[in-house]
């Protein structure tokens, strides 16, 4: 049996472990931290119905729904409270399932403990720090603590700042900052869903003046929230752990003031032991390499896309699965790599792109801004209009284990 050795025990780490598993090879995961969500930061994700798609090849699709819950519409607010539109996200499968929303940490941990479900191997405090081919025709890795593993395969799911990338080409584009901070949180106070009127189930979104802030209610009543705020200069490490929840939320609070609607109630409303301090967003570059004949990257490494596509969990997973199939399929693995990427890349750098002109990313200076915030209600009403069919590239990719990938047509939300 082939090994491969994988490298992050994130969102794509444990789902390649479990496709790989599924085609016949035997994986291990090895993960820097020693707890599988130690590193993880966000407050929640959105698995699309083309993630959950893919994941329910590999019977992993149960773990998003079980551990997170259904949101299939999208809610837009001007900031000075306007309804502009609501939008499906992403049509419904013909089974019913509708896009989910889930906890971050969650995820990690019930992908993860799946994974060790189905007998797959774990190596924690293990952070990579070299790799190279053997003369059998596999791959050695070194770890940090200086304890080494050999395979037939690295497969490189570390994310956007991935070692195994660097490896493969010492020349790879890193990850590129999108001047925008990250923050989030939890509020469980059913009163203040009461008195903001907020409606569960729906995905509201509201174009600030200065910030950009979205948020649901949980099946349970629990609020979650989501801002995105510029920032000119990328947080180092020291000041991410400097930082309290108090001041991000001064800092937050301030941006929010000028604007109607929930956003400063629920930031105000947020403890400090769900608040979801400021973190750096970023997508990457085109990456010329994501294979040589041993090692390949995948997920966040190879493609980061904006936290704003909702894709960054879909396209994991859709990586993961089609690795897996061109390695069963194909007997030479070089070949299957190179296939891999062939299936994969028109369609992923498509989603980052896509992904960063929503991020607000390319509006970097005041006018351009005030263009973007006064022209999002046009296109919205627009794309309300055209339907979830505007976007049916995205949304209605298929992968199947017994064929090639396939877009087929989803059936839109009511």
């Amino acid at each position: 049996m082939k090994k491969a050795l994988v490298i992050g025990g994130g969102i794509a780490g444990p789902v390649t472990a479990m496709a790989l598993q599924q085609a016949g090879w035997e994986a291990v995961v090895y993960e820097a931290y020693t707890d599988t969500a130690a590193g993880q930061i966000g407050a929640y994700l959105t698995v699309a119905v083309n993630g959950l798609s893919a994941l329910a090849e590999i019977d992993a699709h149960h773990i998003v729904m079980d551990t997170g819950h259904a949101t299939d519409t999208l809610s837009f607010y001007t900031s000075a409270g306007k309804h502009i539109t609501d939008m499906p996200i992403g049509g419904t499968l013909p089974d019913g399932t509708v896009t989910h929303s889930v906890k971050r940490r969650d995820l990690y941990r019930a992908l993860n403990a799946e994974a060790a479900r189905r007998g797959i191997r774990y190596e924690f405090g293990k952070r990579l720090v070299d790799a190279e081919a053997t003369a059998t025709g596999g791959v050695v890795a070194t770890f940090a603590d200086g304890s080494r593993a050999e395979a037939d395969l690295l497969v490189g799911a570390d994310g956007i700042h991935s070692r195994t990338r660097e490896i493969i080409d010492p020349n790879a584009p890193k990850a590129h900052y999108l001047g925008i901070y990250g923050l989030g949180g939890f509020v469980t106070d059913p009163a203040l869903v009461h008195e903001l009127g907020l409606r569960p189930g729906v995905y509201s979104m509201i174009f600030g003046k200065k910030a950009f802030f979205g948020y649901l209610v949980a099946p349970g009543g629990e609020i979650w929230w989501f801002a995105n705020m510029p920032g000119a200069q990328e947080l180092s490490k020291q000041t991410v752990a400097s930082t309290t929840p108090a001041q991000w939320r001064d800092q937050l609070a301030r941006m929010l003031a000028a604007d109607r609607g929930p956003a400063a109630a629920i930031v105000a409303a947020t403890p400090d032991a769900t608040f979801v301090t400021g973190f750096n967003q970023y997508d990457m570059p085109s990456v010329p390499t994501w294979h040589n004949d041993r090692m390949v990257i995948i997920g966040d490494a190879a493609h980061a896309v904006a936290s704003s596509s909702g894709q960054g969990v879909s396209m994991a997973v859709e990586d993961a699965v089609t690795l897996a199939i061109c390695l069963r399929d194909l007997p030479e693995t070089a070949t299957a790599l190179a296939e891999f990427e062939h299936r994969r890349r028109d369609r992923v750098e498509r989603v980052v792109a896509y992904g960063a002109e929503t991020s607000g990313d390319k509006a970097q200076n005041g006018l351009a801004r005030f263009l973007v915030r006064q022209l999002t209600p046009f296109f919205l009403k627009r794309a309300a209009k055209q339907g979830v069919g505007s976007l049916n590239w995205m949304f209605d990719h298929r992968i199947s284990w017994s064929g090639e990938s396939a877009d087929q047509p989803v059936r839109p939300s009511a």
